[in-house]
């Protein structure tokens, strides 16, 4: 990652800086703290590139640490997945580390707080708990065994570890004040049965601690100085800096920023769940999640994704970032990176008439315009080509300029060609287009200097290789979602994935899964995963059309 990136200034790092000049730290450490429950989403990336580059900035260190503590969701598979998608993504941490690691270590702290008279065993059931919790106007109500003596809260909690109470029937809580006007300060829980395995420690633990009670005090451990997260962590922070402050331990510093919000999607982790789970999409892969295993199937870059994380900022206020933003980060980056190369998607058989049928000839192409050290290719030019089904109108409409009877366009590299006549079938459709070449127009330019306003884009029928196509589309078709009382799945885009049959260029016929090219005139796409020799398969990155530059003139 460069320096480059590395330069901006907003709240957070100026926070930093202070707690450095004023002698509070004299280092910076942060962290990642993922839940192995699914894969990272973009929105995740705002915390990671912000955790990262403060470490970075500052000569300090980024750990990854796991959030480990809910054995009924977590897997070993989200674990690598995340280690490998941060990776992809350009960051890089000093260690891994998992709040399992500190399992012993915070019973003990917790049988602290017991001993201390700050911790209890509730035998409430949850309903009670919550119903006595109060809410936001009024009080709650001390639970019945707020009071219970220190050695039978050592005694329950120790069992409460050994397994012999079922799920749901007892809890330790925080003792700090049922009437806090912070709901979160309402003796909060720190532990709760759970009879399931870990994923790392087995069957060891029948008790699990909370988020609130795990991670500011692995915060503490690890000697993290800025733990930073997202807003709706802003009223939890009292409660991470009572705990600290109770315990007589090391004390980060929890600071908060907006989370990452972008329109047409959604990005809770547990409805993303549930569109894999109810196989709405293909997978937590499927390139029309917000997921990064998605967005790096769909043919997405790190850097892409990098700049549209660095033009959002960093804010303190809630706010709804445009897709097209990121849209247009992906297809800069891809208009510098991306091999240029002809597709049909829609094909059209076009036969020239006059060109001599067993010829084949090879016209020089550029690679990248962008970037001339990409060089040129040959494309095999032949009798029978394909052109795209748009690109010609038997009765075109006002102003269309491409193919239609007697009109001459330009064949990308090629020739210039007229449109004779056309061959229909039973029920009145074009199948088949006939034109005659000139042959002096080779390469693209007229000898008499007679123009066309026109070039498109072609294959040869020959040489031309199947492929399948993927033109993936916003996975739903309102702005927000979540808007209104029917839910997200209601608003599901029913076209957010077309598949269709189409023919490539010689050189796009057995493309290795990941590799990026721009399709001339049609878009960005990406060669799948499930690609092969016998059937190259083709996602769409992004189209060419840039919306987000039409709408940074409209603001201007």
């Amino acid at each position: 990652m460069s320096d480059e990136e590395t330069k901006n200034s907003d709240f957070i790092r100026e926070a930093v800086a202070e707690d450095l000049k004023s002698g509070r730290f004299n280092y910076v450490r942060t962290r990642l703290p993922p839940e192995p429950n699914g894969y990272l989403h973009i929105g995740h990336v705002k915390a990671w590139m912000i955790d990262y580059l403060i470490a970075k900035e500052n000569n300090g260190e980024l750990i990854l640490r796991f959030d480990d503590t809910n054995p009924a969701k977590e897997e070993t598979e989200f674990v690598e997945a995340i280690e490998d998608d941060t990776r992809w993504l350009g960051v890089e941490w000093a260690k891994v580390t998992f709040a399992s690691d500190y399992f012993d270590e915070l019973y003990a702290w917790a049988q602290k707080l017991i001993l201390a008279g700050k911790a209890y065993v509730d035998d409430q059931t949850p309903e009670e708990v919550s119903a006595n919790r109060g809410t936001l106007t009024t009080p709650g109500k001390n639970s019945p065994f707020r009071d219970r003596d220190v050695e039978e809260n050592m005694d329950l909690l120790e069992r409460m570890k050994n397994g012999e109470f079922p799920d749901g029937s007892r809890i330790l809580r925080a003792k700090i004040d049922m009437a806090h006007p912070n709901i979160n300060m309402r003796d909060p829980a720190m532990y709760r049965i759970v009879h399931k395995p870990h994923h790392r420690t087995g069957e060891q633990w029948k008790i699990y601690p909370m988020y609130d009670w795990s991670h500011g005090q692995n915060d503490s451990m690890e000697g993290i100085t800025h733990s930073l997260c997202s807003l709706e962590y802003e009223d939890h922070r009292p409660l991470y800096e009572w705990f600290l402050e109770q315990l007589g331990v090391f004390k980060p510093r929890q600071i908060e920023f907006a989370r990452l919000n972008i329109n047409y999607t959604v990005m809770s982790k547990r409805k993303l769940r549930r569109l894999v789970e109810e196989k709405l999409v293909s997978g937590w892969d499927d390139p029309r999640m917000p997921t990064l295993r998605a967005m790096r199937r769909r043919g997405y870059t790190p850097e892409a994704i990098r700049d549209f994380i660095d033009r959002v900022g960093v804010a303190k206020n809630y706010s709804v970032n445009d897709v097209a933003l990121l849209e247009s980060c992906v297809r800069e980056d891809l208009n510098k990176r991306a091999l240029r190369r002809m597709a049909v998607l829609k094909p059209l058989k076009v036969i020239i008439d006059n060109y001599p049928d067993s010829q084949t000839e090879e016209m020089d192409a550029v690679n990248n315009p962008e970037d001339p050290s990409a060089g040129t290719r040959k494309i095999p030019f032949s009798k029978v080509i394909y052109i795209e089904q748009d690109d010609f109108r038997e009765v075109p409409p006002p102003k269309y300029y491409r193919f239609f009877p007697g009109n001459e366009v330009r064949l990308r590299y090629a020739y210039f060609i007229k449109c004779t006549h056309v061959v229909k079938d039973e029920n009145g459709e074009v199948i088949e287009v006939h034109a005659t070449y000139d042959p002096s127009t080779r390469g693209g330019d007229s000898a008499d200097g007679r123009k066309v306003k026109s070039t498109i884009h072609w294959v040869s029928a020959e040489h031309a290789k199947e492929a399948e196509i993927r033109m993936y589309d916003r996975l739903f078709t309102k702005e927000d979602p979540e808007e209104g009382d029917e839910g997200f799945l209601a608003c599901l885009n029913p076209n957010s994935l077309v598949i269709s049959t189409g023919y490539v260029e010689p050189a796009l016929s057995a493309p290795k899964a990941g590799d990026r090219f721009q399709f001339e005139r049609q878009g960005y796409f990406c060669a799948d995963i499930e690609t092969s020799p016998e059937k190259p398969v083709f996602n769409l990155t992004v189209n060419l059309k840039d919306a987000w530059s039409k709408i940074e003139k409209k603001a201007k």
